[in-house]
């Protein structure tokens, strides 16, 4: 039973039970320990049924006989077949104990201690044992602040709360494996300060890492989906599908910009120089600025009265070298500034004027440019009715050779479109029957082309799928192989192989024991019953015989008594020696319930039931003595 009690109890550990090391046996099990691996256990195998059912046993003895009679409904909701109550878990004994933890581990869902979405390896204790903390600190009630002891003011006070609030990191990242630049390099390993350094304070370390990580993997997420439902269907490289998407979205910015440069208020518009200037530096190609007459001739008026207004400034600071730093030539030169200000301020407004004036007549010209060629359209249609109408005036003198003329030419062109289709035909017929054959080829490797991408998605899926359970693998790898490192190197493999082979033996043994004994039991019991047979028919024809003398002789009848009564007394042997081994049979099961109730330690089980009982008491007198005083 130890080899079963150690495996209980390394499954009762996997699924977050805090086992002291020195515990190696269910007979070392406290009450509080057989509460909070039951509650475990059940919480792993059907959470609803232990929903908001605390491990830790309350002190109160009212409330832990309701905390067992839940357990004890629960397990008996499982399926559990035994004897269950709450002295299972308040007074129990080993053997029940064990038959319990038993069942319920056998329950235990298989990837139960290997989780895929926990991590393994060297950290799997640790993580255990956070999971564990938190599943306490959430199955602990909720005080009020003016109930809450020093204690639980630890765990549910608000002065360890912290706002979450993230900041940017750097990070080397989005560089292939091994071909990182080397002055990127070398910023990492020398200027860069860690992780925990960079955000302001330290409190924003864990949001910054748990934001920066949510992005990334949202990243990956959404390419991964952009990627499975269109890019697979552009029949391009990922390589080629990021260039091609990057030069559409250049392409959208670069168009928006120009709506934004054509639709700009005030009505002057930008110099395209710096429309191009401004795509490039946010890596566009270089645009072709291409625009108007009005905005040439707008862009030339201004730029030659900006240039004329500087020469004449030029020119004025040129004439009066001497007066700059004297009060006349300061006065001299806002006269002039102030001149050319308002000089400037005319130009603008008469340049306005003009514009308007050049979008007025542009689109005037537009306007008749349209009539234009409508006027044009008009008159070429004409003149070619005018020319039918010619040609039919100079036909009406000679009006019946001419319709002679008429009639042959077009049974002349109908001979010929006869023969011309015909022609047509000949062509047409192969050319028509080789389209048929390319669309049905199209269809066919199109066909095969959607086939195949099906094949790529599912293959595609198939190896993220083995991915993940190489993952899972690896993970299982390295966590046995932590612990086959923290087991005990003085037992070798041999040993356990022997103690294997030994209880298979054993249990071949008995196996074999049982067969020989329900075989003779059968062959006994057929014995039995055909003699059984072969009395009451012997019985049946000596009792006729005797029976029919018994009617002359007296002798004879009183032979026939006898005959009777030594069946009679046959009869009970028989049913008093069935009567002695079903005795017998009682007898054993009564030795081994006695046997069980040896070893349930009955009088430590009465004594901690006489201790409840005290202890209930006393509940019911406080109880009592706090209603007397409300």
């Amino acid at each position: 039973m130890e080899e079963v009690d150690r495996i209980l109890t390394r499954a009762l550990a996997h699924v977050g039970t805090d086992v002291p090391e020195d515990v190696c046996s269910l007979r070392q099990f406290t009450t509080e320990l057989i509460v909070e691996a039951v509650v475990r256990c059940l919480q792993r195998i059907d959470p609803p049924l232990v929903n908001g059912l605390s491990h830790l046993l309350p002190p109160g003895m009212s409330a832990r006989f309701r905390i067992g009679m839940t357990l004890a409904q629960a397990c008996q909701d499982l399926g559990y077949e035994g004897d269950i109550g709450y002295q299972t878990f308040l007074y129990s004994n080993e053997l029940e104990l064990r038959r319990l933890l038993m069942f319920l581990v056998e329950k235990l869902p298989r990837d139960g201690s290997e989780s895929p979405h926990q991590s393994t390896g060297k950290s799997a204790v640790l993580q255990r044992a956070i999971a564990a903390r938190i599943r306490q600190e959430l199955a602990t009630p909720w005080l009020p602040p003016s109930l809450r002891t020093p204690g639980s003011l630890a765990a549910q006070g608000t002065r360890l709360m912290q706002e979450f609030h993230s900041q940017p990191l750097s990070l080397p990242t989005n560089f292939p494996a091994g071909k990182i630049p080397t002055e990127t390099k070398d910023y990492f390993d020398r200027h860069c300060p860690p992780v925990t350094a960079q955000p302001s304070h330290h409190s924003f370390v864990a949001a910054s890492l748990l934001e920066r990580a949510t992005t990334e993997l949202s990243a990956v997420q959404e390419w991964d989906a952009e990627w499975n439902n269109q890019g697979l269907a552009s029949h391009l490289s990922p390589e080629e599908y990021k260039a091609r998407k990057c030069q559409r979205l250049q392409r959208r910015i670069r168009d928006q910009f120009q709506w934004c440069v054509q639709h700009s208020p005030g009505g002057q518009t930008p110099s395209p120089s710096d429309l191009s200037q401004l795509l490039q530096s946010y890596g566009t190609s270089s645009m072709e600025a291409k625009g108007s007459r009005f905005t040439h001739t707008e862009r030339f008026t201004f730029t030659q009265d900006a240039d004329g207004l500087i020469r004449q400034v030029e020119s004025v600071g040129s004439a009066h070298p001497h007066c700059r730093d004297s009060e006349e030539g300061v006065r001299m030169q806002q006269e002039e500034l102030s001149a050319c200000q308002q000089r400037l301020e005319g130009l603008s407004l008469r340049l306005e004027d003009v514009s308007r004036d050049v979008k007025h007549l542009l689109v005037t010209v537009s306007q008749v440019r349209e009539e234009v060629r409508g006027a044009q359209q008009a008159a070429s249609q004409k003149e070619e009715l005018m020319g039918v109408k010619r040609r039919t005036v100079e036909l009406l003198p000679d009006a019946e050779t001419n319709l002679g003329k008429l009639q042959a030419v077009i049974e002349g062109s109908a001979q010929r479109i006869v023969r011309l289709a015909q022609q047509w035909e000949k062509h047409r017929a192969p050319l028509v029957a080789e389209f048929r054959r390319l669309k049905e080829v199209t269809a066919k490797r199109e066909h095969q082309s959607v086939r195949k991408l099906e094949e790529m998605k599912a293959l595609r899926e198939k190896i993220k799928y083995s991915a993940e359970e190489a993952k899972k693998k690896e993970a299982l790898y390295r966590q046995l192989t932590v612990e086959l490192g923290t087991l005990p190197k003085d037992v070798g493999r041999s040993t356990y192989t022997q103690r294997i082979l030994e209880i298979i033996g054993n249990i071949k043994k008995q196996k074999e024991d049982i067969s020989k004994i329900l075989s003779d039991t059968r062959d006994s019991q057929k014995e039995v019953n055909s003699l059984s047979g072969k009395l009451e028919r012997t019985f049946a024809v000596t009792d006729e015989l005797v029976f029919k003398d018994a009617k002359r002789d007296e002798v004879v009848r009183k032979a026939y008594k006898y005959l009777a009564a030594l069946h009679e007394n046959c009869s009970h042997l028989i049913s008093t020696i069935e009567d002695s081994g079903t005795i017998l049979r009682e007898v054993r099961d009564l030795e081994e319930q006695i046997e069980s109730e040896t070893g349930r330690t009955a009088l430590s089980s009465l004594d901690k039931i006489l201790a409840d009982y005290k202890a209930v008491r006393q509940d019911n007198i406080a109880m009592a003595t706090n209603l007397q005083r409300a």
